[in-house]
């Protein structure tokens, strides 16, 4: 991890699976960055008397929010290398010092939720995560096991959503996201619509996306 005010890593894992399976990875990924997080928040919260458990949530596909606020993004990236295997590279970029100003989503950082540490702090938690999460994972085996513990620290599940991608857009309710890692949209003409990639809108945004 490095940088003047961002927290990245990236780590590579060659695994002889398919590309839909490689991507959920993504969820363990954002799983183990959840907890890295939680654990990191606690310790500094332990440090100062009066400090609050921090809450974080998983927004589909492959961010974490601190409330509503963006504080760090997971990217996936594949290649095919020999023997039917792929290279995974999994990007995961949190904003430690300060956040970008101006993007889609608004973004906060760890030091202005009071969490002032270091991205090597925050690395050593992640390495530790990563490993647990990774073996539960266990190259796809064990996404049953992956998805309930997504859902539970799930943004916006049961709530208005619309997903936007390229001209389209899908409106409904979040219910779940399936074995695939599909987020799954409950219509109001009754329809369950599966979505596999898109720009993801909550609450009250869902009406501002949708138009």
């Amino acid at each position: 991890m490095g940088g003047t005010w961002q927290g990245f890593s990236s780590i590579l894992e060659i695994m002889e699976i398919s590309p839909a399976i490689a991507a959920t990875l993504g969820f363990a990924a954002g799983l183990a960055l959840e907890a890295a997080l939680q654990k990191v928040s606690l310790e500094v919260s332990l440090r100062s008397v009066g400090s609050d458990e921090m809450k974080f949530a998983l927004k589909w596909p492959n961010d974490v929010l601190a409330g509503s606020k963006k504080l760090a993004g997971i990217l996936l990236e594949a290649e095919a290398v020999s023997d039917h295997r792929l290279a995974v590279v999994v990007g995961i970029g949190t904003n430690v010092i300060a956040a970008p100003e101006g993007t889609p989503t608004p973004a906060i950082s760890l030091k202005a939720l009071g969490v002032d540490i270091s991205a090597e702090e925050l690395f050593a938690a992640l390495s530790d995560a990563w490993v647990e999460y990774r073996g539960i994972w266990d190259n796809g085996r064990g996404f049953a096991e992956i998805r309930p513990k997504w859902l539970e620290r799930a943004a916006g599940l049961g709530q208005p959503v619309s997903i936007r991608s390229g001209g389209s857009t899908v409106s409904g309710t979040f219910e779940t996201i399936d074995e695939s890692g599909c987020m799954v949209v409950a219509t109001s003409d009754g329809r369950r619509v599966p979505i596999s990639a898109g720009d993801v809108y909550f609450g009250a945004a869902a009406s501002v996306g949708a138009a």
